[in-house]
């Protein structure tokens, strides 16, 4: 199983990425590819594509080849890294998102959405819900802001997102982590819902409702 790999391109500051590197990137790499290949994208370029409106400077994705195209896998990583360079954008991927976080989602409740189709690559984006777990998993001043925008701007429904969390809380591998992706979920539901859900927005009951998918039981 492949690591996570990173091909980063630096200037003196890493540049501010627009759509339009993102399209160039994609351009350029389909047709450098030596076999059919899937991006999953996620992090804060995904934030992006959704409608947020802080600045990221790298491409973070999934990437996906049938075990039939397992054998060109180091034919593809080269032709990323050389595509990357080529734009002159910063690339950040790996073979399991999962990776990436102590959080993992279940396989049936992985979902992607399709984005863009170029000769050999397909481009999916995360589903939202699924992309809102990893960002709750990390927790950064920035995933906040992300969450925020991109949750508001898709109607991402509050009452699936904690079902989701409560679900993914209760099939991750025990570790530590967990209770901290815990208070996490419990403090953006509290602190950031009414924002995103509007001032109705009944904190406390989506907390239950993702204690009760999580199987928590509180006395």
């Amino acid at each position: 199983t492949m690591s996570v790999h990173q091909v980063l391109i630096f200037s003196v500051v890493m540049a501010i990425l627009t759509h339009a590197d993102l399209g160039k990137f994609f351009t350029v790499l389909a047709r450098r590819l030596p076999c059919p290949v899937k991006l999953i994208i996620t992090g804060g370029i995904e934030a992006m594509l959704l409608g947020g409106t802080r600045p990221t400077g790298d491409i973070d994705f999934g990437l996906v080849v049938s075990k039939q195209q397992s054998k060109y896998m180091s034919e593809i990583e080269a032709e990323l890294g050389a595509a990357a360079k080529q734009v002159s954008v910063a690339v950040q991927y790996s073979t399991d998102l999962d990776r990436w976080s102590p959080v993992a989602i279940p396989e049936k409740k992985f979902k992607t959405l399709p984005y863009k189709h170029l000769g050999k690559l397909t481009v999916d984006l995360l589903d939202p819900r699924c992309w809102a777990v990893y960002k709750l998993a990390r927790y950064l001043d920035s995933d906040v802001t992300d969450l925020a925008q991109v949750l508001k701007r898709q109607k991402v429904s509050w009452l699936g997102l904690a079902q989701l969390c409560g679900e993914c809380l209760r099939s991750s591998p025990r570790s530590p982590q967990l209770l901290l992706f815990r208070k996490q979920v419990e403090h953006f539901f509290r602190e950031h819902g009414p924002t995103v859900w509007g001032k109705k927005f009944d904190s406390e009951r989506a907390v239950t409702v993702f204690h009760r998918a999580a199987k928590i039981h509180l006395s």
